[in-house]
């Protein structure tokens, strides 16, 4: 997060994620030609050229489903937050590969017919026909759409277009993969006889639908299971319920999830709601005295909901309140960057008896004397 616009706010998580990928890419494109050289050899062999077309192909793809199931799995276990954190820059990542497909696509298929390569490949096929159905117009809408959400990948399109915006035009990634799959049907396949291709595109389709069915029915049963007020007063949780530097979620019908975090051992509340890209602030932890979204790193005080200076982001906080060993917060939301005193947990009477016992043995000791019960 920075709050000066740079080309890449370069860390050194970035560097190693990038370099992983770039690693990946490379292996993954010429894993697939090697293998289809050693598996295509004499009447059968292919082309270098077409391999070459092949294995950026199933590299953009096998991306494009890393991509689309990194979302669903950070939701189901922190432990892929870290491939979250800069999934933009894999999706960029996957529009080069994309790109360079269809670049030497047209090229090879196009320029040989006197004509503009990209109007005779596009001038190919029928729609009336689906055995010569003109996929690669499929292709085309799919590569602009991930143009569109590689170009305004940065935070300056985000600031500029507005979160709700931004996200709209990036959840494009769906009609995009929708569109490369029957791409992929109605072209490739349509001349394939090795069932493997075929099995592993509708298993990775299968992987991201139930991934997304999996993570919405768990949403949907936390809505289900919204609290009520009481009072304008939510109970949130117990006191133990909640670890040092981490949130309880609180779910209450009709309105924005609250996030309550326990810090040095005080509870505070804000929107769970990230105001970068409506990350959940809850799922994430206390960070050097910042609440820190699992997303992308934006961070809020726990106390006003306010981001650091110099940083202006701010987000909605709540009062908060410990009533014996239970943490209640109220139902409804304070301006976002409200400063609120964080809820303390007072003694219970048995650990108030135990704290005057022990200062009174204290203060015995400090004269020399001696104490009886």
């Amino acid at each position: 997060m920075s709050n000066a616009y740079t080309h890449v706010q370069w860390n050194r998580h970035k560097r190693v994620y990038d370099a992983c990928v770039a690693g990946a890419v490379v292996a993954l494109v010429g894993g697939v030609f090697v293998v289809g050289k050693l598996t295509w050899r004499g009447d059968h062999a292919i082309s270098s050229e077409v391999l070459l077309i092949r294995s950026l192909a199933v590299c953009a793809i096998v991306l494009l489903h890393v991509v689309l199931c990194i979302g669903p799995l950070a939701r189901l276990s922190h432990q892929f937050s870290p491939l979250l954190y800069n999934r933009r820059h894999l999706g960029v990542t996957m529009f080069l590969v994309a790109l360079a497909h269809a670049t030497l696509a047209v090229l090879y298929y196009g320029g040989f017919s006197g004509r503009n390569p990209l109007v005779a490949v596009l001038g190919a096929g029928s729609f009336r026909a689906v055995s010569a159905f003109p996929f690669e117009w499929l292709g085309l809408f799919a590569l602009l759409v991930l143009f569109l959400m590689a170009a305004t990948s940065h935070d300056f399109w985000l600031k500029n277009l507005g979160a709700k915006a931004w996200k709209w035009l990036h959840m494009g990634v769906y009609a995009a993969y929708a569109a490369i799959t029957l791409h992929v049907v109605l072209g490739a396949f349509q001349s394939e006889r090795h069932i493997v291709p075929v099995a592993a595109l509708f298993t990775g389709a299968a992987v991201i639908g139930v991934l997304h069915a999996v993570t919405g029915y768990r949403e949907r049963k936390k809505d289900a299971q919204a609290a009520s007020a009481t009072d304008g007063w939510v109970d949130a949780a117990g006191v133990d319920e909640i670890s040092e530097a981490r949130a309880k979620v609180v779910c209450i019908a009709g309105q924005e999830r609250i996030a309550v975090f326990r810090f040095n051992d005080a509870f505070s509340a804000i929107s769970n709601v990230c105001a970068h890209q409506g990350g959940p602030l809850g799922e994430g932890k206390v960070v050097g005295g910042c609440v820190t979204c699992p997303w992308h790193g934006y961070q809020y005080l726990p106390q006003n909901g306010q981001s650091p200076p110099p940083y202006t982001e701010k987000v909605p906080t709540y009062e908060v309140r410990v009533r014996g060993d239970r943490v209640e917060v109220r139902a409804s939301a304070l301006p976002a960057g409200t400063p609120v005193e964080p809820a303390k947990r007072s003694c219970s009477k048995a650990e108030a008896a135990r704290c005057l016992t022990v200062a009174a043995v204290a203060g015995v000791a400090a004269r020399g004397g001696t104490s009886h019960g």
